[in-house]
C-alpha cells in the first residue's frame, strides 16, 4: 500500500475542498452546509510523479443542533479516528477567515496525543492581504503553517512538498519501506469496481461492511445516512488467487421530486458518475419491501449506462420465517387443489420463486443473477462473490467472429425480421469490436431497418448459446458500404 495522508479537522473549514484540489478533480462533495462529509472518502492520488493514498474525514466536533449521543454523529467520528490511527501523515485544515476557535483547538490537541506528524493548512487565504492572519494559527502548536486557497489553488505546492517529504519511503517494488503491502500499477488495473447502488436503506452500507468484514462506512436506519461516493478496497482469496476489489458505497437514489435540498442533488449525480466508473453495479433491494416502481427507475440507470449487474436481495433473514410459513400453505392448496383462495394470488414459497417474480418484473434487467443475501447474518455473502466473479469473467468473453456469425445466422433464419415499406432487413456480417460491455457491430443492408425488437430476439440468441450472464449485449446495426459497381454503371450511362 501507498503512503497515507488525512485531511482532519473541525466542519465547515473546507477540508472536502482541500482534498479535491490535491486530487486534481471534483471527489468528494464541496457544499456551503456544515457536515456533509461523514465517512472517510479515499483516493489514489499522485503529486510530482509520487502515489500516495489521500483520505477526506467528517468534522470533528458537535454542529448547532447535534447532540453527542447520536448514532451518525457518533460513528462519523468512529470514521475520524480510523483515519488518525492508519494515516503517516495529517493535515489539519482551519479557516482564516474564522481565526483559530476552541474547537480547533480541541482537534489540535488530539492530534498531538497521536503521535503523527501534522501540518497545518489555513484554508480560503484568498489574496495576500489576509496571509498574514495565517500566523496566529501557531498557537496550536504546530510549527508548520502553510496558508492555502482551495479555491484558487494557492499556497499547495509547499504544503505537498513537506507532506511527502514525511511519508514512509517507497522500495523499488512498490512498497512502503517500513511497514505495508506491494502496490503495483499492475496489481491496481486488475482490480474490479464494484458500485452497490439502491434506494435508500435498503442496506448498501451493511452489505459492504459484511463484506469488508469492517466497520467502514457509517450505517444507519435513518435514510440518506451516506451522501458520498465512498470507494473501500479490500481483497478476497479463492484458491489460491487474490482477487481485488472497490466497493463504491453511493447514496440513495431518490426520485428527484422528492429531493429536499442541493446536497441530495449533488449526492444523486456522483452516484450517477459511479454507475458510470464501476466494473459491475450491485443492485440491492429490500426483500420486505419488495419491488417498488422507484427500485425499477434505479435499475434504468444501470440499463442506460449499459453496466454488468447483479441483483441482491438484502435483509432475507426477515421475510424468511414468512417463506416457510407461505410454504406450508401453498402445500395445503395444492392438496386442495386450488390454484387460488378467496382471490390471493398464489404466494411464492422458494428462492426460485421469488427470484423468477423479481426477474419478471425488472424484465429490462433480465440478464442479471439474483442473489438472496442478508447482511445481518452473513446469509449467503459467499455466493454473492461468486456471482461477482463469474459475471466478471462474462465480460472478458471475445466469441470467435466465425462462431458469431454463424449463431446469428441459425437465429436470422429461425425468426426472420419483418419487413418495413417493402423493404426486409438482411445481415451480412458480424464482429464483436468491445468487451465490458460485449459490442457486437452487424453489417446490414439498412440500419434503420433494425428495430428495438428484432434486437432484443438476437441478444437473447446470442446469450442462450455463450452465456453472458449479468452482462447486456450492445448490438450496433450498420449499412454496409456500397459496392463500386452501381457506380461503374452510372458513368457508362453519363459517357
Amino acid at each position: 500500500m501507498s503512503g497515507i495522508i488525512a485531511i482532519v479537522g473541525r466542519p465547515n473549514v473546507g477540508k472536502s475542498a482541500i482534498f479535491n484540489r490535491i486530487a486534481g478533480k471534483r471527489i468528494a462533495i464541496v457544499h456551503d452546509e456544515p457536515g456533509v462529509t461523514r465517512d472517510r472518502i479515499s483516493a489514489e492520488v499522485e503529486w510530482r510523479g509520487q502515489p500516495f493514498t489521500l483520505v477526506d474525514t467528517g468534522g470533528i466536533g458537535l454542529l448547532r443542533g447535534e447532540k453527542a449521543k447520536d448514532a451518525i454523529i457518533q460513528a462519523a467520528l468512529a470514521q475520524v479516528e480510523l483515519a488518525i490511527e492508519a494515516a503517516h501523515v495529517i493535515i489539519l485544515a482551519t479557516n482564516v477567515q474564522e481565526g483559530t476557535v476552541p474547537l480547533d483547538r480541541e482537534v489540535a490537541e488530539r492530534l498531538r496525543t497521536s503521535g503523527k506528524p501534522v501540518l497545518v493548512a489555513v484554508n480560503k487565504v484568498d489574496h495576500h492581504r489576509i496571509e498574514s492572519g495565517a500566523m496566529e494559527f501557531a498557537e496550536l502548536g504546530f510549527e508548520k503553517i502553510f496558508p492555502v486557497s482551495a479555491i484558487h489553488g494557492l499556497g499547495f505546492e509547499p504544503l505537498m512538498d513537506a507532506a511527502l517529504a514525511l511519508l514512509p519511503p517507497l522500495t523499488e517494488d512498490g512498497a512502503l519501506g517500513s511497514t505495508g503491502e506491494p502496490a503495483t500499477r499492475q496489481a491496481q488495473s486488475s482490480t474490479l469496481k464494484l458500485a452497490v447502488i439502491g434506494r435508500p436503506n435498503v442496506g448498501k452500507s451493511s452489505l459492504i461492511n459484511a463484506l469488508t468484514q469492517s466497520e467502514r462506512v457509517i450505517v444507519s436506519p435513518i435514510p440518506g445516512t451516506t451522501r458520498d461516493a465512498v470507494d473501500v478496497p479490500f481483497e478476497v482469496e479463492t484458491e489460491g488467487v487474490r482477487q481485488r476489489y472497490i466497493l463504491i458505497d453511493t447514496a440513495g437514489v431518490r426520485q428527484e421530486r422528492r429531493m429536499d435540498s442541493s446536497l441530495e442533488f449533488f449526492s444523486l449525480k456522483r452516484t450517477e458518475a459511479s454507475i458510470a466508473r464501476c466494473d459491475l453495479a450491485i443492485l440491492v433491494l429490500d426483500a420486505e419491501a419488495g419491488i417498488t416502481a422507484h427500485d425499477k427507475k434505479v435499475a434504468g440507470k444501470i440499463v442506460e449506462e449499459k453496466k454488468a449487474c447483479v441483483v441482491v436481495i438484502n435483509k432475507w433473514d426477515l421475510v424468511g420465517a414468512n417463506v416457510v410459513q407461505a410454504r406450508k400453505e401453498e402445500i395445503d392448496r395444492r392438496r386442495q387443489k386450488e390454484s387460488r383462495v378467496r382471490g390471493r394470488e398464489k404466494k411464492m414459497t422458494t428462492l426460485a420463486e421469488f427470484g423468477q417474480w423479481v426477474q419478471e418484473h425488472l424484465f429490462f434487467l433480465d440478464y442479471a443473477p439474483v442473489i438472496f443475501t442478508s447482511a445481518t447474518s452473513g446469509f449467503h455473502l459467499d455466493r454473492l462473490l461468486e456471482a461477482v466473479r463469474y459475471v466478471a469473467s462474462q465480460l472478458k468473453q471475445r466469441i470467435p467472429t466465425a462462431l458469431l456469425n454463424r449463431t446469428l445466422n441459425d437465429a436470422v433464419e429461425r425468426r426472420q425480421p419483418v419487413s418495413s415499406a417493402g423493404h426486409r432487413l438482411k445481415f451480412f456480417y458480424a464482429t464483436q469490436v468491445s468487451l465490458a460491455p460485449p459490442t457486437i457491430l452487424l453489417f446490414v443492408n439498412r440500419d434503420e431497418l433494425f428495430s428495438d425488437q428484432y434486437g432484443k430476439y438476437l441478444a437473447g440468441e446470442l446469450r442462450r448459446a455463450f452465456g453472458f450472464e449479468g452482462c447486456p449485449i450492445v448490438l450496433v446495426p450498420k449499412p454496409r458500404s456500397k459496392t463500386v459497381e452501381p457506380i461503374r454503371r452510372r458513368r457508362r450511362r453519363s459517357n
